[in-house]
């Protein structure tokens, strides 16, 4: 049973979105501001959070930055922001998938759905485990959704994982940007270039103290590799 945290300032939508993930057989803890949200988050944990970005006491971009500290659990981050550049912005902070109010719950629950499947929290019984990435000075624990690079742990959000672990799996491929996103986020590619580089580039950066940044090379024109 999935463990939901729902940050939610408005009654209504919180009630709303809380009833329907119980329904789908979601254990669903309700929280109805940022302050209270990061209570509950540090006592109980969670599987997957769902976090709107207006909130009361801490907001809702300061609480993601706050559970990325720790963790890699995904983030999907109610908002009623529709530009791209907000969109963005949100996941260079670390949100793993945004969904623009009004919505659907059919639909947030689909998300919810993808995201728990990249996750692992809901690997069926029995499943096999997936064999440990090894690639230069990494290794890559797709169970754990860990990396250790050059013998230290780097702190990955959900997709910048995934990006890791897809380069890696194949070096010397050149995945093109659209390539990247369909896999890692299992949607249909519709954002512009540079939220794939905004990703790039903040794994880069995390993996720059390991002295293994330079692992991922940017092939111009096309996308991004794993130098073999």
């Amino acid at each position: 049973m999935p463990r939901i945290l729902l940050i939610e300032d408005d009654t209504d939508i919180n009630n709303a979105v809380c009833e329907y993930l119980t329904r789908q057989g979601c254990r669903c803890r309700q929280a109805f501001s940022g302050t209270e949200g990061l209570l509950y988050w540090r006592q109980e944990g969670a599987d997957l959070l769902v976090v709107d970005l207006m909130l009361p006491g801490l907001n809702g971009q300061a609480l993601l930055a706050e559970v990325r500290r720790t963790a890699a659990v995904p983030v999907i981050v109610l908002s009623a922001r529709t530009a791209v550049q907000d969109r963005v912005e949100l996941l260079r902070l670390g949100a793993d998938d945004y969904l623009t109010k009004p919505f659907s719950l059919e639909e947030l629950w689909l998300r919810i759905g993808v995201q728990l499947r990249h996750a692992g929290a809901a690997r069926p019984a029995g499943e096999d485990t997936a064999p440990t990435i090894r690639y230069k000075d990494w290794e890559i624990d797709p169970e754990k959704r860990s990396l250790v690079a050059a013998g230290q742990p780097v702190e990955l959000t959900l997709h910048e994982f995934e990006i890791v672990a897809l380069l890696a799996s194949r070096p010397q491929k050149v995945f093109t940007r659209q390539e990247i996103f369909e896999q890692v986020w299992n949607q249909t590619y519709f954002v512009e270039d540079k939220t794939i580089n905004v990703h790039i580039s903040n794994i880069r950066a995390k993996l720059r103290p390991t002295g293994t940044d330079g692992y991922i090379r940017t092939v111009w024109g096309i996308g991004f590799k794993c130098e073999g």
